[in-house]
């Protein structure tokens, strides 16, 4: 069974979703015939680099409501992670712009650490509250899971992997993304959301049942009809009315 998930690293809910899917993998138990893909998703291609207001601002200001609202907003999304085991740090959380984190995961996934290299990014986001479009930072995370680190340098000094975060965010756009996380499943089932752990294993056992039915046909032959055919056995011939 084949995976994509569409996330990004500043979405709380795609941190969520991600350990609640984990969790219905480990009671799925059947993690040797399932391949993860983690794909490429800005929630703000536009967010600066170097935001001038904390996160409860840029809250505040999104959805027109006062900052003590984004506070108790956070809040409670941060109670929701922390029942999944996740520590959320809103008050020193650094919004910044996404992309150059996407192209070393992007990077990492072509030398194999792609899942880790999206989990440490994550946590450094949300637990560390480091800033995770500042070039060493990303250097540092990218060597902290057994990636080169020059290597990582010298791509976040060019454009490299670019193209490939453009052509995962228009293959989103296409398929209707509208928001992540998002799941698809085979290509053909999908799922939104950080839905709770037992939707994620239900749709893995109904997706896993699915695709490995046998093959089944549907006799269209007239009913109380006689014709004639062969079997290992000989041939039986239609008698002439």
């Amino acid at each position: 069974m084949k995976v994509d998930i569409w996330s990004d690293f500043v979405c709380p809910f795609c941190y969520i979703g991600k350990r609640r899917f984990e969790k219905a993998l480990k009671t799925f138990n059947k993690d040797d015939h399932i391949t993860i893909k983690y794909k490429s998703y800005q929630l703000d291609p536009c967010a600066k680099k170097n935001p001038e207001k904390s996160i409860h601002e840029l809250l505040a200001s999104k959805y027109g409501m006062g900052v003590e609202k984004a506070k108790a907003t956070n809040a409670d999304i941060g109670k929701q992670a922390a029942e999944e085991g996740l520590k959320y740090h809103f008050d020193t959380m650094i919004h910044t712009n996404t992309f150059d984190a996407h192209r070393v995961a992007k990077y990492a996934e072509a030398n194999e650490k792609g899942k880790e290299m999206t989990e440490r990014l994550l946590k450094a986001y949300f637990t560390d509250t480091r800033h995770i479009a500042d070039h060493a930072t990303l250097v540092e995370l990218a060597e902290e899971v057994g990636l080169n680190s020059k290597e990582v340098a010298a791509l976040l000094g060019e454009n490299d992997f670019a193209s490939l975060v453009r052509a995962e965010e228009r293959q989103a756009r296409e398929i209707g993304v509208k928001g992540v996380p998002f799941f698809v499943f085979n290509d053909k089932y999908a799922v939104s959301g950080a839905q709770p752990t037992e939707v994620f294993l239900d749709v893995l056992e109904k997706v896993w049942i699915d695709e490995n039915k046998k093959p089944f046909l549907h006799d269209l032959n007239p009913k109380d009809l006689e014709t004639s055919y062969c079997t290992g056995e000989g041939c039986k011939v239609e008698e002439n009315k």
